[in-house]
């Protein structure tokens, strides 16, 4: 029998509308609710492409005892944190003051009137490397709650100070003057990793807005900045976080190879990337930057776009309950589908009988094209065409899998970054289909997310939208007005 997430129009929430968790969506009803019984608020943050939030769904909001302790002892809500920022980034403070990290699926334990006292992230069914298993966390809270109500005020009234404190400083920062932004860039630089590009170890996640704030410094005339920003965006760009067969990044590397992704595609991400690389071709006239532009344009447009305009929030890491499997390929695989082409091409992306994930291969770059081509005996424009015959081979073999879900809501923050992004690699390289796509998006927005009193709201799904607009809705969609002009 459905819960009370049966009405929402996220697809995240929409997800666990069957669950046996009695989940219901914020609101002043689930306060008034835990007020009435006197129990705290499990509050789960999530979003639909996330893949551990996936992983705690089967494992403990699926089991029905586990749905039973969390009905019986708490007020059980779940929030898309891409709907609803503002919770995500007051609860993200708080987990990340208690715990010193943060992610999702965010675990979070709150009073009636909202204050958290104890959180965590993903927790496992049982005991594992050093996490406590959940139901074990849900007993722990429970008997807190009845028999330190006291400790866990103090301790709510903390965490709330703290967050309170932190956003003050925040707001009276003010802006940079020259020597903080040469302390920054001091900063980044001890920070870089010299080979491999990006800033201090795994998870490495690309960072747009840091390397943009290298092509500012460089133009500036700051040395050192170009080379840090050009060694981050050469390595991803070659990496498995980039999609080599069909375009667009995936989320972060778990390494520091950027060889191993976390599967999920974001439009936040591929937005920003996107006018990201084609900035960084202005400043290097790299044709690997220009390559890697135009492939996340085209994946934007070709998968991701609405077919009345606007563009989808995001792609999952699984497909058939299996994180990558859309992406991966195993040897034998790969050197029938790429033909005659198959040595180059297994040279030019690593792949190889053992693989390099899971016994399968993550398509990647690790070798400069001349080196290939000079191991191969070929030149390299030869190299190239061969690699780019298989690459469509590839991509066409993948397209009848079953693929990862999407995450069809369209956000107007996120449509911003993606508008700023096409409008700039359609001026830049010429691409009017680019900048028509554009259009059509920011068309969308202006006209389809709005209230019947003409105010911009946060999201839209099939005809219905949720929510008014947050600050970034408002900032980003008018810097996409800005460069659409």
């Amino acid at each position: 029998m459905p819960n009370r997430l049966a009405g929402e129009t996220s697809p995240y929430l929409l997800q666990h509308a069957n669950n046996p968790v009695d989940w219901r969506p914020w609101g002043d009803e689930a306060l008034a609710e835990a007020r009435r019984r006197d129990v705290p608020i499990l509050l789960s943050i999530g979003y639909a492409a996330c893949h551990w939030c996936h992983v705690m769904e089967r494992e403990s909001f699926e089991d029905e005892e586990t749905a039973r302790l969390m009905n019986e002892w708490f007020v059980p809500v779940k929030v898309d944190r891409e709907e609803r920022p503002d919770l995500d980034s007051i609860y993200m403070d708080a987990v990340q003051a208690m715990t010193g990290h943060g992610g999702w699926p965010m675990t979070m334990f709150v009073t009636p009137d909202g204050k958290p006292f104890y959180g965590g992230t993903y927790f496992p069914p049982e005991d594992r490397h050093g996490m406590p298993a959940f139901r074990r966390v849900l007993d722990a809270v429970h008997d807190a709650w009845g028999s330190r109500r006291e400790d866990l005020d103090k301790q709510s009234a903390a965490i709330v100070a703290h967050i309170a404190q932190t956003t003050r400083i925040a707001a009276e920062a003010g802006e940079p003057d020259e020597q903080t932004l040469r302390r920054a860039l001091d900063g980044l630089g001890v920070n870089v990793d010299e080979e491999w590009g990006g800033f201090g170890g795994p998870p490495k996640f690309p960072q747009p807005m840091t390397i943009e704030f290298l092509l500012r410094m460089h133009a500036r005339g700051m040395p050192g900045a170009l080379d840090m920003a050009r060694r981050t965006l050469t390595k991803m760009a070659r990496g498995g976080m980039f999609d080599q067969a069909g375009g667009g990044f995936h989320r972060y590397s778990v390494d520091r190879l950027w060889l191993v992704p976390h599967f999920e595609k974001m439009l936040y991400d591929n937005g920003q990337l996107l006018r990201l690389y084609t900035r960084a071709w202005l400043v290097t006239r790299n044709d690997l930057y220009r390559q890697t532009a135009i492939a996340t344009a085209e994946y934007l447009v070709r998968e991701m776009r609405h077919p009345a305009g606007g563009f989808f929030s995001s792609q999952d890491a699984d497909s058939e309950g299996v994180e990558g499997k859309f992406y991966v390929w195993s040897y034998d695989e790969f050197m029938r589908v790429a033909g005659d082409d198959a040595p180059a091409a297994a040279a030019f992306y690593a792949v190889t009988p053992e693989g390099n994930w899971e016994g399968t291969n993550i398509l990647w770059r690790p070798r400069d094209d001349d080196v290939v081509a000079l191991e191969l005996g070929v030149d390299v424009a030869t190299l190239v065409a061969a690699v780019e015959h298989a690459r469509e081979r590839l991509f066409d073999a993948r397209e009848p899998h079953v693929r990862p879900g999407t995450d069809d809501k369209i956000l107007a923050s996120w449509n911003g970054l993606a508008i700023s992004g096409l409008a700039e690699a359609g001026r830049v390289f010429g691409g009017k289909d680019l900048v028509d796509a554009a259009v059509g998006a920011a068309r969308f927005v202006l006209t389809g997310l709005r209230s019947p009193e003409g105010r911009l709201q946060r999201s839209w799904r099939e005809g219905r939208t949720s929510g008014p607009a947050f600050l970034d809705d408002h900032a980003m969609m008018a810097g996409a007005a800005l460069d659409l002009y």
